[in-house]
C-alpha cells in the first residue's frame, strides 16, 4: 500500500476510534435496528418461498447494508469539515497524486463500514441467525466491500463539489431513504407490487441485500439471478471509483 494512502487511511481511523460517541452511535444503531425490530417482528415472517425463516435472518443482511450505505455515503461530511479546516488543502499542494488521497479516504470509510458489518453478523448469530460457513463468509465480506466501495465513492463525489457541511446531510439524506427503502431491506422484493419491482432493478443497493441474504442465508432462494447480483456490483463499484476518482481529482478549494 502506497505510504500517503496509509497515511491517509491511518489519520481517519485514529479520527474515528478518538470519537467515542460516534463509534457508539455508529455500532449501537445498527444493532439496536436488529434487536428491536428484528425481535419484535420476528413473527411476521415464518415461511417464504418454502424456507423457514423468522424475520431476524431476514433482516439481517439487510441491516448489513444499511450500514453500509450510511457509513458509505457520509464518509463525504470528514472531507467537507477538513475543506473548512484547511487540511484538506494541505492534502492537495502535498507531493502526492490527488487519486491516492481519495483512495485512502475511500479506504478508512470502507474499513469502518466492514467492521460494523463483521459485529452486526456475530451479534446476529446470537439471536439466532445462521452462520454462513467459511465460504460464505469470505463471499459476504466481499459484497459488503463492493457495496461499501460503491456508497463510499458517491458519498466523496458529493463532498467534491459541496462546500457546507450542515447542507451534505439533507442533501445525502435525499438519496439515501429510496435507496434503502426499494432495495428489499425490510420485506421481500418478490411480494411487492411489480411497479415496486421494477425500481428495485435500478437500485444498486437491492443487488447487494439479495446478494448477501443468498450467501448468508445459504438456502435462500436468490431475487436476481447470483450472477447478475455479482456483475451489477463490480460494475457499479468500479464505475463510483471512477467517478469519484475523476471528481476528487477536479476539485477546486
Amino acid at each position: 500500500m502506497e505510504s500517503s494512502i496509509y497515511t491517509l487511511w491511518l489519520r481517519d481511523m485514529k479520527r474515528f476510534i478518538r470519537s467515542e460517541l460516534r463509534v457508539a452511535t455508529e455500532f449501537i444503531r445498527p444493532l439496536l435496528w436488529l434487536g428491536i425490530i428484528g425481535v419484535g417482528l420476528s413473527s411476521a415472517i415464518t415461511e417464504m418461498k418454502g424456507l423457514s425463516i423468522n424475520f431476524i435472518s431476514f433482516m439481517t443482511p439487510g441491516i448489513l447494508a444499511m450500514s453500509l450505505l450510511f457509513q458509505g455515503m457520509f464518509t463525504g461530511i470528514a472531507i467537507l469539515w477538513d475543506k473548512r479546516f484547511g487540511f484538506m488543502k494541505e492534502i492537495l499542494v502535498a507531493p502526492i497524486s490527488r487519486v491516492s488521497a481519495m483512495v485512502g479516504k475511500m479506504m478508512g470509510g470502507a474499513t469502518i463500514g466492514i467492521i460494523q458489518g463483521i459485529i452486526i453478523m456475530i451479534f446476529a448469530t446470537f439471536l439466532g441467525v445462521p452462520f454462513p460457513g467459511i465460504t460464505g463468509l469470505v463471499q459476504a465480506l466481499i459484497l459488503m466491500l463492493l457495496i461499501s466501495f460503491s456508497f463510499v465513492s458517491i458519498g466523496i463525489s458529493f463532498a467534491s463539489q459541496m462546500d457546507d457541511p450542515e447542507t451534505f446531510p439533507a442533501v445525502i439524506n435525499f438519496f439515501i431513504m429510496p435507496l434503502f427503502f426499494l432495495s428489499g431491506a425490510m420485506f421481500p422484493i418478490r411480494t411487492a407490487p411489480n411497479w415496486l419491482q421494477t425500481l428495485a432493478h435500478f437500485n444498486p443497493l437491492a443487488y447487494g441485500v439479495d446478494g448477501l441474504r443468498t450467501v448468508i442465508l445459504g438456502a435462500w432462494e436468490p431475487y436476481f439471478p447470483i450472477w447478475m447480483t455479482w456483475g451489477v456490483l463490480i460494475g457499479f463499484s468500479t464505475t463510483l471509483i471512477l467517478i469519484g476518482s475523476y471528481l476528487f481529482n477536479h476539485m477546486e478549494m
